[in-house]
């Protein structure tokens, strides 16, 4: 009997559990599942395959490492931007926070979450790659890329919780958009910088998803030749001033 209680009231279980109902819930959302899983492939197969000259080439490999950070800004900041002003609006927040279960579960169920669709996005964009696109890595590229694109979302997680202790849900998606896709553009995620023209190269360092990009770039060897450790503590930076804004926001809002 005191097993069983044991066993009900286990902090692990209640993680696990909320981070399984809202992938679930997620994934059977069609307007976010699909737009998440399938626009960073699309683009990579049509700019990185179809429109390619140089299958295999620099373009192949440059447009791999940006698309993936693309695709998991995207799960980041609508997972986190959309769902956080929705719930907050509708109270279940708040109705949560009342149930017996550890206070960092919902967080810790949509990074979760946000993870998965990033592992799922970085998986289908290496299959192309390899099988269409004709990019030959070594396995420790590979595995490198995949990883970058996995805990890279996290930064833009804390960006999404700022955005969704700010708005209302109503307003979430169209403010999530209007940071999200400029962001891209501007930080040479959908096209080399190299071919804007020279005012965005210069202020692309200002966006985060610039410096997940450098990263994924040096596992392919097609980054700006910037430290490493320069574009990790940017990130840093950007998801802990990001996740204090939101804090506050939130428990002001209580």
């Amino acid at each position: 009997m005191n097993s069983i209680a044991l066993q009900a009231h286990n902090p692990l279980r209640s993680y696990l559990l909320e981070a399984k109902y809202e992938f679930l819930r997620l994934w059977r959302t069609p307007s976010f599942v699909l737009p998440t899983l399938l626009f960073p492939s699309l683009f990579y197969l049509l700019f990185g395959v179809i429109l390619n000259r140089s299958p295999g080439g620099e373009i192949s490999q440059y447009l791999l490492a940006t698309y993936g950070v693309f695709g998991i800004m995207g799960s980041a900041l609508f997972g986190f931007g959309v769902t956080i002003a929705i719930e907050r609006e509708q109270g279940l927040q708040r109705y949560k926070r009342a149930l017996p279960m550890p206070p960092a579960a919902l967080l810790v169920a949509k990074m979760a979450m946000a993870m998965i669709f990033a592992s799922l996005i970085s998986i289908m964009l290496a299959v192309i790659a390899a099988t269409l696109a004709g990019v030959a890595l070594a396995p420790v590229q590979w595995l490198l890329l995949f990883l970058v694109n996995v805990l890279g979302v996290l930064p833009f997680c804390a960006i999404g919780l700022w955005i969704g202790s700010l708005v209302a849900g109503s307003a979430a998606p169209a403010v999530v958009n209007i940071l999200y896709l400029p962001m891209a553009f501007l930080s040479g995620l959908w096209m080399p910088l190299s071919i804007l023209p020279a005012l965005i190269a210069k202020a692309a360092p200002l966006w985060p998803s610039y410096h997940l990009a450098q990263i994924a770039l040096k596992v392919v060897g097609r980054d700006a030749g910037g430290p490493l450790w320069q574009y990790l503590l940017v990130l840093a930076v950007v998801m802990l001033a990001c996740f204090v804004l939101a804090r506050r926001r939130l428990q002001a809002a209580d």
